[in-house]
């Protein structure tokens, strides 16, 4: 099949990419625009997470106050360059990214930031749970495994789902923004104030 100019056009328009990288995609999905996208996709996910190892100081500090001024977040987060940091992409996850700490009430960046005596606490009341349960040990430490996963979508900023597409996780927003901005972009920390508490 023949790839035209316009085809190249189109799938441009449509995911940022490239034209040789569209042009590539193209003749690879022998013209078919929505595996032409999956491929630009994918090479671009592949692209995003050799990218998450590089060092970012430069970015933001962003802010969200929710109506009312009852409640807002401030967060940090970090790009490579000034560049990306003043593009309206970014700011746009960054403002996100602060709401997400103020509807969602993240109070742990990752897993890896919960202490150990809160994790062991949860484990304690996961068992007390399940204590009439006469399952094996195994199956019992399969269901604790599970609980304290859905804990982490609860309490975990990257792991809850996005609270704008509820089919993504936060940690996969910002890897698709690390594919679209072409640098690494992490969070480094996050405040969320509420009026009382």
């Amino acid at each position: 099949m023949t790839i035209t100019t316009e085809m190249v056009k189109e799938l441009r328009a449509a995911t940022g990419a490239g034209v040789l990288d569209c042009r590539k995609a193209l003749e690879a999905a022998e013209g078919d625009f929505n595996k032409a996208v999956t491929i630009l996709r994918e090479k671009g996910l592949a692209a995003a997470a050799k990218k998450s190892g590089r060092e970012a100081k430069e970015g933001l500090i962003g802010h969200y106050i929710h109506q009312g001024a009852k409640v807002g977040a401030l967060i940090e987060v970090n790009c490579e360059t000034d560049f990306v940091a003043r593009t309206q992409e970014f700011q746009t996850l960054v403002r996100d990214l602060a709401m997400q700490v103020v509807a969602a009430r993240a109070q742990y960046l990752s897993p890896d930031e919960v202490p150990a005596a809160v994790i062991e606490q949860e484990k304690a009341i996961y068992r007390a749970q399940l204590a009439d349960e006469k399952k094996p040990e195994p199956v019992i430490e399969r269901i604790i495994e599970g609980k304290l996963a859905k804990f982490y979508e609860e309490v975990c900023l990257l792991e809850q789902p996005f609270i704008k597409d509820s089919t993504i996780k936060v940690k996969d927003l910002i890897m698709s923004y690390i594919a679209k901005l072409g640098e690494n972009i992490r969070v480094r920390r996050f405040v969320r104030f509420a009026v009382g508490e």
